[in-house]
């Protein structure tokens, strides 16, 4: 068999703008799945750029699965964005220090927790997510797409605030497919079935 490997950088002879994701990661806040890559127009290295307000004293994680596919300009808002809405100013007193460093006793900024994208997902070109959101697995987001809300499994969303659009397949090919599991196959397994996985025969690949 001749498999990509997992752990190439850019896995395209003689194309950078495309890299299996995991290996240029560098922040241990950021999780990526195996074989999952990220096209950029310009440079690879913008994906971390475009993971907004992620700070270690937050204590957030932007968690993405295996075989996504995020195309560029996709920007992910973590929790460090967020302010005060409920109270009478949102404007961040505390983080300025001094006679201010006290502002917040007592108080939290709103926490949505992680960003969790699922297997198989693909997110088009300049979309948004927001923070402590989850992608299901084999979701499509389009372009532009501002994802404010969770987005169901094998549900294709668009807009802005993204809306579901239809789901890809009948509620019982989705549930077949969520306990099937074919991304945690081993890969020679998925390798001797690429064609089957790029059909639409669900019947078929329950049988394997």
């Amino acid at each position: 068999m001749n498999i990509p490997d997992k752990n190439l950088i850019f896995p395209l002879t003689n194309y950078d703008r495309l890299c299996f994701l995991k290996n240029i990661i560098k922040n241990p806040n950021i999780q990526v799945g195996d074989y999952t890559y990220y096209d950029d127009f310009e440079n690879v290295e913008n994906f971390e750029k475009n993971v907004k307000y992620l700070f270690d004293f937050t204590g957030d994680k932007l968690i993405i699965g295996k075989f996504c596919m995020i195309a560029s300009d996709v920007t992910f808002i973590m929790n460090g964005a967020n302010h005060l809405s409920d109270a009478i100013s949102s404007y961040p007193f505390a983080v300025f220090g001094g006679d201010w460093s006290h502002a917040m006793d007592g108080k939290s900024y709103p926490m949505k927790g992680d960003t969790i994208v699922g297997n198989d997902v693909w997110i088009g070109y300049g979309a948004t997510i927001m923070p402590g959101l989850t992608v299901g697995d084999g979701a499509i987001i389009a372009t532009k797409s501002v994802v404010t809300k969770d987005v169901e499994p094998y549900t294709i969303v668009g807009g802005n605030p993204a809306s579901a659009i239809r789901k890809r397949f009948s509620d019982e090919d989705i549930e077949a497919l969520l306990k099937m599991k074919w991304w945690e196959w081993p890969i020679e397994k998925i390798t001797q079935n690429v064609h089957h996985l790029t059909g639409n025969n669900i019947d078929h690949l329950k049988t394997l």
